[in-house]
């Protein structure tokens, strides 16, 4: 008979304070701990569980190293934008899996892009994520280390972070579980603290998602991926559109806004010739018409799987300036990171690329 295997050690970045709390409880030490090391976790940022030594008792720290690890990825690849700004990083899970994050300096504040999963299964033609296909989901320890990750090279200059934009590689409403967790994780003021009024979630109109975020109060902006005012149009550039058409996206928007009594940022990435014509612009001013919407204009970060082209200025004005008849605030998305394959999946798949064409060998 072969001996039992031991339960594999738990990831204590998986745990949201309330459940954090109840496992300990089990071990038989009081809510104080657990605030003890959570504070530890995301104020002190502690890198093992050695860190604890003369934080925590130290019956409580002979039991985490026996049934618990602080697991963290490491880092597989990283690039700087030629002005110092962009920080792209490609890191790699303890399965070899690799996912991106991406840190943007702007003036008097920083952001973090974050990933939700390993690939995408929405296949946004214009996307190199969606282009990969889904690999799997990100546990919320996975998506909450990237933040950690960031926090702990800001900290070196002195600088904290503001924003949290859940657009990284992934579909957050597909992994919504294992997102939300992270949210809660993420902004509770014990520890990382991030206001939720500065976390963004986007999402490609991912319906049952929208309408659960509504329902169950989670504090998050919303984002809304269209691209196309017209189902073949929008279906063209995002498959998804064929599961979930306008009409059904658009009710469940206006149920999120309604309820919530929150504002819509829509995003639309400008495609010269596709979807960047005035008529198109009017379209999407009828289809918003009425909420309170607000539309980010994105020009195309190209990809080596898609052959369009970004919207030249004067087209992006023109679009802009329809929307503007429809009362619709528009913002122009600044580019970041152009010349370091800053864009959702380009790093991953610049870097991976050369690699899965080499012949195999024996």
């Amino acid at each position: 008979m072969q001996p039992a295997s031991s339960p594999p050690l738990l990831n204590l970045y998986d745990l949201p304070r309330t459940a954090l709390g109840e496992m300990l409880a089990g071990w038989g030490f009081s809510a104080f701990h657990r605030d003890a090391l959570w504070e530890a976790l995301y104020r002190q940022q502690v890198q093992s569980l050695d860190a604890l030594d003369g934080v925590l008792r130290p019956d409580l720290v002979k039991l985490l190293r026996e049934r618990a690890c602080l697991r963290r990825p490491s880092v597989h690849h990283e690039t700087f934008s030629s002005d110092g700004y962009t920080h792209k990083l490609l890191l790699r899970m303890d399965d070899g899996q690799t996912i991106e994050t991406v840190l943007m300096r702007f003036k008097g504040r920083a952001t973090v892009c974050i990933s939700t999963q390993a690939g995408c299964a929405m296949g946004c033609v214009f996307c190199a994520t969606g282009q990969m296909g889904l690999v799997r989901h990100l546990s919320p320890g996975e998506i909450v280390a990237q933040v950690l990750h960031v926090t702990g090279i800001l900290r070196q200059s002195g600088e904290s972070l503001r924003n949290i934009v859940l657009m990284g590689m992934g579909e957050p409403l597909h992994n919504y579980d294992g997102t939300m967790e992270a949210v809660d994780i993420l902004v509770d003021q014990l520890g990382l603290a991030i206001g939720p009024r500065f976390i963004t979630l986007s999402t490609v109109g991912v319906v049952p998602g929208i309408r659960r975020l509504a329902d169950e109060d989670r504090p998050v902006q919303l984002a809304v991926s269209l691209h196309g005012a017209t189902d073949a149009e929008r279906a063209a550039l995002v498959p998804v559109g064929k599961r979930w058409l306008l009409d059904e996206l658009m009710e469940a928007c206006r149920y999120y806004s309604e309820k919530r009594k929150r504002r819509i940022f829509f995003e639309w990435t400008l495609i010269a010739g596709k979807n960047d014509t005035p008529q198109q612009a009017h379209a999407l001013g009828q289809l918003l018409q009425g909420m309170d919407a607000h539309v980010n204009v994105i020009p195309l970060n190209p990809t080596v799987g898609f052959g369009g082209t970004p919207s030249d200025p004067a087209a992006v004005r023109a679009f802009q300036d329809v929307l503007a008849s429809y009362g619709l605030p528009s913002t122009v998305r600044q580019r970041r990171g152009i010349d370091i394959d800053a864009g959702c999946g380009q790093l991953k798949a610049a870097v991976e690329r050369p690699r899965r064409s080499l012949p195999a060998t024996r």
